[in-house]
């Protein structure tokens, strides 16, 4: 058990949670579920047509540009800023350093476990696992540093802006050099995803999730930049500190959205170049995407420093206080998602994919479709004062 002394104290309150991290996950949930449908729906990722037409162009066009690769830095940047909220709330209340570190700990493993399981039981390219070996790391190698140390990060993103540059600039000059046969986007197949029954779909997926988990672990340093902003408090009082956020935001999202639109034209079919120049597009789509994360968070902080300027939490209205119901239970919000996905478009389920005709809008219909009810479900749950099923699970485990 964690060490406790006087004053330990359990899980965070409503009444002490800030808004913007809140608003944040219940927004952000909507692109992880327009990512993940579509994988589901296409049976690989990222999960589209090919060879589209009419406004499934669009359609290809806004997912590449702004979702794919793009959303889950967001999460990724929260989980850090969360573990640095959960240690100074604990150390506030005087919990001993050591007593600290085992909350992180625990928490951190039975996140490894809820990964394992979620990824046996739905989905394969689940990110609650690779979050619980990252939070392990950060709690053990990071946390305890000043704030020295902790300037390391933004060195390192200041490479990856160069790095990035770089990148674009390859991919310039592999478009420019094109002269092969014209080469279409393609989906790189999940067999999980288009196994005909459970069964097979389930040892599917005990393949395919360690390798998953093994390439999404580089995110450490996107959590570490949670970290640092976590420390900055950036986020509990986003007037105070607009200027910086104004120009995180306008960097990060110039970055991730030019980053992704050469790619973005060519999965709409509007450019035609050959396989390296599509390769070229595809590293730089990846590597780019992941200034998503600061770009987003920083455009929602904004938001709430303008909504809050001159009105109380209370006073924002129902669809705000809606949306940050689900970010309370963004896990749970997480694992809905993936229940719904096998439900809706699996193919030995009911597989609306196939049958309605039109696999990318289907799937982003029933992404829509389903963050809307999330955000309704977690609204009654608020009204009721209740966590949300994974929520409370893992608060007792963890306190």
């Amino acid at each position: 058990m964690a060490e406790r002394v006087s004053g330990w104290r359990g899980p965070v309150t409503g009444r002490e949670r800030a808004l913007a991290p809140d608003l944040i996950r219940g927004g952000m949930l909507l692109l992880i579920g327009l990512a993940n449908a579509a994988n589901f729906a296409f049976a690989g990722q990222p999960g589209l047509n090919g060879n589209p037409h009419g406004l499934e162009r669009i359609l290809n066009f806004l997912k590449i540009t702004l979702v794919d690769a793009r959303a889950y830095p967001v999460f990724a940047v929260m989980f850090g800023y969360g573990l640095v909220q959960l240690a100074r709330r604990q150390r506030n209340a005087g919990t001993t350093a050591s007593g600290v570190r085992k909350i992180l700990l625990k928490r951190n493993g039975w996140l490894v476990a809820f990964g394992l399981a979620h990824a046996t039981l739905l989905y394969f390219g689940d990110f609650l696992g690779a979050y619980g070996i990252v939070g392990i790391l950060c709690t053990l190698l990071l946390l305890n540093r000043g704030d020295k140390f902790h300037r390391i990060i933004l060195w390192i993103w200041g490479a990856q802006v160069a790095y990035t540059i770089v990148a674009a600039g390859l991919a310039v000059l592999a478009i420019a050099k094109s002269s092969g046969p014209a080469h279409a986007m393609t989906d790189s197949p999940n067999p999980s995803l288009a196994a005909t029954n459970y069964g097979a779909g389930l040892v599917d997926r005990l393949h395919e999730y360690p390798l998953h988990t093994a390439t999404v672990l580089g995110f450490i340093v996107i959590v570490w930049l949670g970290i640092w902003a976590a420390r900055k408090q950036l986020l509990e009082n986003p007037r105070a500190h607009r200027t910086l956020l104004v120009r995180v935001a306008a960097t990060c999202m110039g970055i991730t959205v030019l980053g992704g639109l050469p790619l973005a034209l060519v999965s709409a079919g509007w450019l035609h170049v050959d396989a390296a120049a599509v390769d070229a597009m595809s590293f730089l789509h990846n590597i780019s995407g992941q200034f998503g994360g600061p770009g987003y968070i920083a455009l929602f902080a904004l938001l709430v420093g303008k909504l809050t300027a001159n009105r109380r939490p209370d006073q924002l209205g129902l669809p705000i206080t809606a949306i940050s119901a689900l970010g309370q239970r963004s896990m749970s919000g997480y694992l809905f998602q993936s229940v719904a996905w096998m439900l809706l478009l699996a193919p030995f389920t009911l597989n609306l994919g196939d049958r309605l005709g039109n696999t990318a809008f289907t799937a982003a219909g029933a992404a829509i479709t389903v963050w809307t009810i999330s955000v309704i479900g977690a609204y009654q749950m608020k009204k009721h004062s209740y966590r949300g099923p994974a929520e409370t699970v893992l608060r007792r485990l963890t306190y």
